[in-house]
């Protein structure tokens, strides 16, 4: 069934209005995947607080022209339009991406949006291997740590020789 004038109105408002929001967003040719796959996809969108949305690319094109990203071409997207959202973390959705089409290898990447830049599969499959944001927050959380560890571990080595030394003066004496 056709969707009237107003309806596609809405549902570009609803979409410039997450693109706004966005910190990055992959373009996916999901042609070919069954419901329970697609459905598998979604949820493990979701738990990562992700958005997967199919669009049509008229509509798709009007919400990017609406967001001041002309830029990005969705005549490289071939086949059906999926669109995966991400508002906090850039890197998840390429993650999530790439260990779903290990299972699923008729799932296409066909790029993406980072920083308001069209970035090619490629550059995708890139991103997919740096480490998550945790991870490097974790990171840098144990280098900072790591010298007042040591500089802790160095004090109470001098107590532990001094316990050491009043000991031998005990045991000498008795």
């Amino acid at each position: 069934m056709a969707k009237t004038k107003a309806q596609k109105q809405e549902i570009i408002k609803q979409l410039s209005d997450k693109l706004s929001q966005i910190k990055s967003a992959i373009f996916v040719n999901y042609y070919g995947l069954k419901v329970k796959e697609l459905q598998k996809l979604r949820k493990l969108c979701k738990e990562q607080k992700i958005d997967f949305l199919i669009a049509k690319k008229k509509l798709f094109k009007l919400c990017l022209e609406k967001n001041d990203l002309k830029e990005i071409y969705l005549k490289k997207t071939e086949g059906e339009l999926g669109v995966i959202l991400s508002y906090a973390d850039e890197i998840a959705p390429a993650k999530i991406l790439k260990d779903f089409q290990k299972e699923h290898k008729i799932l296409k990447i066909n790029g993406g949006i980072l920083e308001k830049n069209f970035i090619g599969a490629d550059e995708i499959l890139n991103l997919a291997k740096l480490p998550s944001k945790h991870e490097l927050l974790a990171k840098l959380i144990g280098g900072i740590n790591a010298p007042i560890f040591g500089f802790v571990n160095v004090l109470a080595g001098n107590l532990r020789n001094l316990v050491g030394v009043l000991q031998a003066i005990k045991e000498k004496k008795a």
